[in-house]
């Protein structure tokens, strides 16, 4: 090993960094930088996709469906949730041919005021896609699912079903993983 030393201290600074850095070197590198990037080509939003792209054309971008709705016609609703953390779920819904018709990000304000009561549990799937969390409120018997979504405040929209899974009750609630402190209050 090789070392600097400055005043007092003495740093050792590890061969590998002291190497000369070859032509062989340099080539290692760059195919280890296209592999890498070829990992990530999966991406996030559905952005980059024109009307008319094939399923496999979408699922070579956006990677697995999360789930999948059948649309009337023959069509299909394909579902992308981006984590349970996350705050984006993109539908994307394509003909009897299976090319895309439209995609759009469905955890906002305007999709969820879409949610009546009385809806069944597959018309919110279809509509809003799977939750980031699902509690079943024993006292209550009613099914909470909890949805994630780009808010200005840390709270997530929640959908009640009875036990027919049909829609009592929505609203929105804080969302429990912005309680750092367990309470509000100074102490």
């Amino acid at each position: 090993m090789d070392g600097i030393l400055d005043g007092t201290r003495f740093f050792v600074i590890p061969k590998v960094l002291t190497m000369a850095i070859t032509p062989a070197l340099m080539r290692r590198a760059a195919r280890l930088a296209v592999v890498c990037l070829l990992a990530g080509c999966q991406s996030y939003s559905p952005r980059g996709l024109a009307p008319g792209a094939t399923l496999a054309e979408v699922e070579a971008s956006m990677g697995p469906r999360t789930a999948s709705y059948a649309l009337p016609g023959s069509g299909q609703r394909l579902e992308f949730a981006r984590g349970p953390f996350g705050k984006h779920t993109y539908m994307l819904d394509f003909d009897a041919g299976g090319r895309l018709l439209r995609s759009e990000q469905v955890l906002t304000e305007n999709h969820f005021g879409r949610i009546t009561m009385g809806q069944s549990r597959d018309e919110v799937l279809q509509a809003i896609g799977h939750p980031s969390a699902a509690q079943w409120l024993g006292f209550q018997k009613r099914m909470l699912w909890s949805y994630r979504y780009d808010a200005p405040f840390c709270i997530w929209y929640q959908v009640s079903f009875n036990t027919n899974w049909q829609v009592v009750d929505t609203g929105y609630g804080p969302d429990p993983i912005c309680d750092h402190d367990g309470g509000d209050f100074p102490r």
